[in-house]
């Protein structure tokens, strides 16, 4: 508010308060029903200006908030130097004030790139209780504004989905691709889902029964009917599955464990001696009846 000292020139016979010169048709200053000169007033009853620390004389203009006092062109902000006659003002530390503009940068928190304070409506991304400008999150690789994206945080810094699967991603055995989401392991390496099938049908086989061969996978029915060898015995297909897991080969013949039976009296012959006739598999006692 304004200063509320009356000013004026004496008519009549009046003496300073404090130095007792005669006031008669000289300026004075009237305060607290006192009537003093110009320059007792700025010697024993003017307030001290806050910013510059002068007296603030009688025909200066003054400014005072809260018992404290200033010239009003010293009523400035102590940051950007804006006069803040007439304006909005924040008293901080050290009897400093400040445009309420400053105030809001100086309390808006500060931005993890530029270090410079975000106000309201910046666009910003927050993370962890970190905040940054939006065109200031970028990726700590390519250097590319993230802003808004998807993103992967390693330690202290960020990667864009791009710079991350080249640099931290599984490469697929087959295509050579990063793995970003998925994927199966076999034999300790890394496949998409969508490149580990079935050589002949196509289809994938994550989670399923399929048989290796010669780096080729096939699901079970395509091995049976693909590359499954024939029984000599039942002619269906050897798969190793189920029961029979064990095969008996001879010369360019196999059969199921099972199958492998003398041809006379249906002897297992697995794991035993066996002969030959004729193209037929006989255990040692049935080719001497024959």
């Amino acid at each position: 508010g304004p200063g509320s000292y009356t000013v004026g020139t004496m008519s009549e016979r009046f003496d300073c308060h404090y130095c007792r010169d005669p006031l008669h048709g000289k300026k004075y200053v009237q305060k607290e029903g006192r009537h003093c000169c110009v320059k007792c007033f700025e010697k024993f009853c003017a307030n001290t200006c806050m910013e510059c620390k002068k007296p603030i004389g009688a025909d200066s203009k003054e400014l005072h908030f809260k018992n404290r006092y200033w010239h009003d062109s010293c009523f400035k902000c102590f940051k950007c130097y804006t006069s803040l006659v007439n304006e909005p003002f924040m008293l901080r530390e050290n009897n400093k004030v400040w445009c309420s503009n400053c105030t809001a940068a100086a309390d808006a928190p500060r931005c993890k790139g530029c270090f410079k304070p975000i106000i309201a409506g910046d666009q910003n991304v927050e993370y962890k209780k970190m905040v940054w400008h939006k065109d200031c999150f970028t990726c700590s690789q390519c250097k590319q504004v993230i802003g808004s994206g998807s993103f992967f945080p390693k330690g202290d810094e960020f990667y864009c989905v791009s710079c991350h699967e080249h640099k931290f991603a599984k490469t697929c055995a087959k295509c050579k691709n990063p793995i970003t989401s998925g994927g199966l392991t076999y034999q300790e390496q890394p496949w998409h889902s969508e490149c580990f099938i079935c050589s002949n049908c196509k289809k994938q086989l994550g989670g399923k029964r399929f048989t290796a061969v010669e780096d080729q996978f096939y699901c079970v029915e395509c091995y049976k009917e693909c590359v499954a060898k024939k029984c000599a015995g039942c002619k269906n297909p050897i798969t190793g599955f189920g029961r029979g897991t064990s095969v008996v080969n001879y010369e360019d013949e196999s059969w199921h464990d099972y199958c492998f039976k003398c041809t006379k009296c249906a002897r297992g012959l697995a794991n035993k001696r066996f002969v030959c006739h004729n193209g037929k598999i006989y255990c040692a006692e049935c080719p001497k009846r024959l």
